[in-house]
């Protein structure tokens, strides 16, 4: 149809990569929303960063192909199979529950259960009661998280919200929530991170719906991208004012709180909620703080604070005191984290790292990384909650948040962790940890090859446990252990690229 009275002597397919980053000096736009509503339009003819062709392509129409498009024979890949993955999207979205996973019900966690059918649950006042840590997609996303915003939106008791936007579903209840508070008069303050790669039309969309209902919108830092997974509510309570905190691994967005896996505190602990208080000062305002009483933020000190607890267990290993690293990301490729856990395991420290996706590390090296293990879990939901603990010569410490050990993490995103106090959260996370450190049906282990072999191959027996069903057992549980346990105050505040 389209080469009309020619013959059509071969056909091969071929797809392009471009670059999405933008080229924008935000100190010298004079709308920010503007320029980059601009720069959206322009994306689609960014430079070409790859070209793949499929493997039936001569060499001829490649090099054609390859001065087209404007790349050279090192960035053009042969490709035996789809070209574009992502149209697997239509298959998986057929109307064939025959051929899917059964849907998981997230289970309501016990002290937002609501006391009767006709009385619903008061989020602040079982916050009063305890930090509260929630995981997502076990537990409901809806019944938390979004709970607390909701609830905050119509008491009148409450002054201010305040809130980081980076990713948000399409028709988010959370930022229609929002908007509410901000027709009933409550001060709502929130930043929306318009430079979140491929959201930023759907952002600045929600940004001028919140200004236009009132809302003081804040569109981050020059220079950073705001990261972090925070929001503060204020609230009169008697005669003084009370801060209510959320501090989370995942963004506020209710589609994915389906499909990943995050965790999420909610407490309302005085130097949690003034460190939070003070982090939005630094977003918003004019403040330049770089100490904060609980939190640890990047860029001001995460990174410093990271390689302090390494070498803290180096120190206690060399000293022959029990130690411990676990990491829970997304990625791990800082150099500098990485040579500090090098370190680390020559010393003795044994260090676990659970690293879904690109991990920089070579465990096993004999003399330089032999007491590391890299697992990386593949299963039902997306791993995406981060986790960091310490085991602190027996007096382990945890710690959770927005941040990978990741350059662009650690010195170019704000970024929050908090430390998690709570005797009964602990021993959430420590369960989940020991799950998937057991766990060999679903996980990936990196060897000293380089390359990811099944848990389940090289233990050489079938797979006896399963994460997915041992979780949400976890969960219908939790209740009694987060009834039953005590709670006391926190005491105390070279690499290579494995291919998979």
């Amino acid at each position: 149809m389209l080469f009309s009275g020619m013959t059509i002597r071969e056909t091969h397919l071929f797809r392009v990569t471009r670059n999405a980053d933008f080229d924008l000096e935000e100190d010298e736009a004079d709308d920010l929303l503007l320029a980059i509503e601009e720069e959206l339009r322009r994306r689609r003819f960014g430079d070409a960063v790859r070209l793949e062709v499929d493997r039936g392509m001569p060499a001829s129409m490649r090099q054609v192909l390859e001065r087209g498009v404007g790349v050279g024979a090192e960035d053009c890949y042969e490709v035996g199979g789809m070209l574009d993955q992502t149209g697997l999207m239509k298959l998986a979205g057929l109307d064939r529950p025959d051929l899917k996973l059964a849907a998981y019900t997230p289970v309501v966690p016990a002290r937002l259960e609501p006391p009767d059918e006709d009385e619903p649950v008061d989020v602040f006042a079982a916050i009063r009661a305890g930090d509260l840590l929630v995981h997502h997609p076990y537990e409901s996303f809806a019944a938390s998280t979004q709970r607390f915003i909701a609830q905050a939106a119509t008491d009148p008791e409450v002054l201010s919200i305040k809130m980081t936007l980076y990713r948000t579903s399409g028709d988010s209840p959370i930022v229609r929530d929002l908007i509410s508070a901000a027709e009933r008069g409550k001060q709502v303050v929130v930043l929306v991170e318009i430079k979140a790669r491929f959201d930023e039309q759907a952002n600045i969309d929600w940004a001028r719906q919140l200004e236009q209902a009132g809302a003081h919108v804040v569109y981050g830092l020059v220079g950073l991208k705001t990261h972090s997974k925070t929001s503060l509510v204020v609230r009169r309570e008697g005669s003084g004012l009370r801060r209510y905190v959320h501090i989370g691994t995942g963004n506020y967005n209710r589609d994915t709180a389906r499909l990943y896996t995050d965790l999420g505190l909610l407490s309302c602990r005085p130097e949690l909620g003034a460190d939070v208080s003070d982090l939005f000062n630094v977003l918003t305002g004019l403040s330049r703080q770089h100490d904060f009483r609980r939190l640890i933020v990047a860029p001001m000190n995460l990174r410093n604070w990271i390689l302090a607890m390494i070498e803290r267990e180096t120190d206690h290993a060399r000293a022959g005191r029990p130690a411990r690293i676990t990491l829970k990301l997304n990625s791990l490729v800082d150099p500098a984290c990485v040579a500090a856990l090098y370190a680390a395991s020559q010393a003795g420290v044994q260090v676990d790292l659970l690293i879904r996706g690109i991990c920089s590390l070579w465990p096993g090296v004999p003399g330089v990384s032999e007491g590391i293990q890299v697992r990386s879990i593949v299963g039902q939901y997306l791993e995406h909650s981060r986790i960091f603990s310490f085991a602190n010569d027996d007096r382990p410490e945890w710690y959770i948040g927005s941040a990978d050990l990741m350059e662009r993490n650690l010195d170019r995103r704000v970024e929050a962790i908090v430390p998690v106090e709570d005797l009964a959260a602990q021993e959430k996370i420590r369960f989940l940890i020991e799950v998937m450190l057991s766990d060999d049906r679903r996980s990936w282990q990196l060897g000293v090859d380089g390359a990811y072999h099944r848990t389940e191959e090289l233990t050489g027996v079938p797979g006896t446990i399963d994460t997915f069903e041992t979780l949400q057992a976890r969960s219908m549980a939790s209740v009694a252990v987060e009834a039953a346990a005590p709670r006391r105050p926190h005491a105390g505040a070279g690499s290579l690229d494995p291919r998979a």
